[in-house]
């Protein structure tokens, strides 16, 4: 008995010991592990994969669009909001919306549980190590899903959006104090994010999050897609932190707008076409991703 109770006195010793980081590290392990039980589940597996088919589909519209933009001057907005309202227009449009609804949550949830506790397996001997870079990947990549669902929810709603948002944004934070600053921070993340899918798509690094078994061919239309939506992207950032320097909220704007201004580019139309057909990869390289993902 006196043991036992010695024993139970050590216990609780150290449960008390145990700091806010020891507990947050034990419930991230405790995510992890029912994460994991439910990525078993088929029908959460089905989920994942019409979220990634939704994805594709939504950056095919998007390259269809900066076609149309490319070589008529119009035939609507070259983004993810414009790609949605054109689905809305269709006999079947209410549908196909909520059907990207349900497949992006899980896609955001899939991620987030990644960038609490996946990557186990990769070394992380700093604070910027592999593990680490994967998780904030994730958790981007989620934060990215979250959005895509809550504006394919509005656009089923009736909502209607543009990059007069972005510049509304932009607009209220360059109002506060140190706006500037906090716009060109914004710009910065963007441009970080569109090198860093650069960078995924010229190593082919994507392939970490494909089961084996998939084709040189396919591989290439991912590097295809990943640097070319890394581009777009990084013009993107490009437009903030123009709109940063010269204090003008009218000079930023989202996909659509660093589109446009590619189009009036020399040669716009023809490197439009070749930034639209590369989308078109990255949605096509969506259904591979769909079909092989990473099961652990």
């Amino acid at each position: 008995m006196a043991d036992g109770g010695a024993g139970g006195v050590a216990d609780a010793d150290a449960a008390a010991d145990d700091g806010p980081a020891d507990r947050l590290e034990d419930r991230a392990e405790e995510a992890g592990e029912r994460a994991e039980h439910l990525q078993q589940k088929r029908w959460y597996r089905v989920l994942v994969a019409i979220g990634l088919v939704s994805f594709g589909v939504v950056h095919l519209l998007i390259a269809a669009i900066a076609v149309q933009v490319a070589w008529t001057g119009g035939g609507g907005q070259a983004s993810s909001q414009g790609a949605l309202r054109e689905v809305a227009r269709t006999p079947v449009g209410l549908p196909i919306l909520l059907v990207i609804v349900v497949g992006m949550v899980p896609l955001a949830l899939w991620q987030l549980t990644q960038a609490l506790s996946g990557y186990d397996e990769l070394e992380d001997g700093k604070p910027l190590g592999r593990r680490n870079r994967r998780r904030l990947a994730s958790a981007g990549r989620a934060v990215v899903y979250l959005a895509l669902a809550v504006s394919a929810a509005k656009v089923a709603a009736g909502a209607r959006g543009s990059s007069d948002e972005e510049r509304t944004w932009t607009g209220r934070l360059l109002g506060l104090p140190a706006g500037q600053v906090l716009v060109l921070v914004v710009a910065a993340a963007v441009v970080a994010v569109g090198v860093a899918l650069i960078v995924k798509g010229v190593r082919r690094k994507f392939t970490d999050d494909l089961s084996g078994g998939v084709r040189p061919a396919l591989v290439r239309l991912g590097q295809v897609g990943h640097v070319t939506k890394g581009l777009a992207l990084a013009a993107v950032g490009g437009l903030f932190a123009w709109a940063a320097v010269t204090h003008d909220a009218r000079k930023a704007g989202g996909m659509d707008q660093a589109l446009s201004v590619v189009r009036r580019s020399p040669f716009g139309d023809v490197l439009l076409t070749v930034i639209a057909v590369g989308i078109a990869c990255f949605g096509l390289y969506c259904f591979v991703w769909a079909r092989h993902p990473r099961r652990d």
